[in-house]
């Protein structure tokens, strides 16, 4: 992202057009915490990318900046990087919502970008650091609809009124999962209006949905892009053709936009998915579909309330200090009833156990 920053930074949508690695940018700015910054969805107000980068040098640099966290630790650098170029500074940004509430299991956030070509680019931010933004993804297992997906359609339709022209939506992870549930499930004038969804390694959606006719009605202008050894995007059905792209890590870190390698105005290609990638596939989906939606979510309810009674609340407590959390984990899972125990362990065998009949994929002829 930085070095396409510094390739064209100094061009404007007019003098070079949208293209992916936009939709990667703006995917990764939603992640910023823009609370203060940032006018709100009933805010009659915008205020442009340059500015919005004064304020958020000043709030980061008070006591008040404790609490402008992010998931990454590049996205200071670079909201700094895009509020210094021609191509996004003097962009507006408006809509700025941040909701979390653990009794709804929520995580959503979403921001609109006008950019200087007259077109909106609305970005879903993807999950947070918080077990409960994880579990919400998780849930996708055996809900038709989770929250931040109901959020996601209500917000769309909700700013396309302020929103003159056309729209492009997206998101990366679970965002670019609410940009095509959004999409598919907004009015349909303002289907009408939506120009491009950007998915960047994002989980999919039940068969049911991708069935829909709202989905059926933006599907061929939907872009979904996966890293080589994409995990994040091979859960659940995609629907559509995804387009492989090289990254410059290895593994898990993939799913990191910061590592996405890119052209002057394009993401660069990779011929296809790794062998781990398309393991993690093939073991996954039949873990998954080798239980019913009940058994599903009795697991996931299980595994959660183990982590709440351990007082586990952030995948960032997991990377700190893995040893002492796993530690509390397995001390809770003793104070949990044996009905609960004999189910996770049930659900991690069938996990193994599909693991073992899908090894071949990992020899397979790259």
């Amino acid at each position: 992202m930085f070095d396409y920053l510094a390739w064209r930074g100094d061009l404007d949508f007019n003098a070079s057009p949208f293209n992916p690695v936009d939709s990667v940018i703006l995917s990764q700015l939603s992640y910023l915490t823009l609370d203060g910054i940032v006018p709100g969805p009933d805010d009659n107000d915008a205020v442009s990318i340059a500015l919005a980068v004064r304020v958020y040098n000043e709030k980061i640099n008070s006591p008040e900046g404790l609490k402008l966290t992010s998931t990454f630790k590049e996205d200071p650098d670079l909201i700094r990087a895009l509020g210094s170029s021609k191509r996004f500074g003097d962009c507006q940004l408006f809509g700025y919502v941040n909701k979390f509430d653990t009794e709804r299991e929520l995580q959503f956030s979403a921001l609109c970008v006008y950019k200087n070509d007259y077109s909106c680019f609305v970005a879903y931010r993807g999950t947070d650091t918080s077990i409960i933004g994880w579990k919400e993804d998780i849930n996708m297992c055996f809900k038709d609809v989770i929250p931040s997906q109901s959020e996601a359609a209500d917000y769309l339709d909700k700013m396309a009124a302020v929103i003159a022209g056309s729209i492009r939506v997206g998101g990366h992870s679970k965002g670019g999962n609410l940009a095509i549930y959004a999409a598919s499930k907004c009015g349909k004038k303002v289907q009408q209006r939506i120009t491009d969804v950007y998915s960047n390694d994002s989980p999919g959606f039940k068969n049911n949905f991708l069935k829909s006719a709202g989905f059926l009605a933006v599907k061929d202008r939907i872009h979904s892009y996966i890293p080589q050894a994409s995990v994040v995007g091979m859960f659940l059905e995609r629907g559509n053709e995804c387009t492989v792209i090289k990254s410059n890590e290895k593994g898990l870190m993939q799913h990191s936009l910061y590592s996405w390698e890119v052209t002057r105005n394009d993401l660069v290609r990779a011929e296809k998915s790794t062998a781990g990638s398309r393991f993690i596939n093939n073991t996954l989906r039949e873990w998954i579909e080798s239980f019913s939606v009940e058994y599903r979510e009795q697991f996931i309810e299980a595994l959660y309330h183990i982590f709440s009674v351990a007082d586990v609340n952030s995948i960032t407590e997991l990377e700190k200090s893995w040893f002492t959390v796993a530690g509390k984990v397995f001390k809770s899972l003793n104070n949990v009833e044996e009905p609960k125990r004999k189910l996770i362990r049930n659900v991690m065998k069938g996990l193994f156990d599909s693991a073992r009949r899908n090894l071949e994929t990992l020899f397979e002829a790259k």
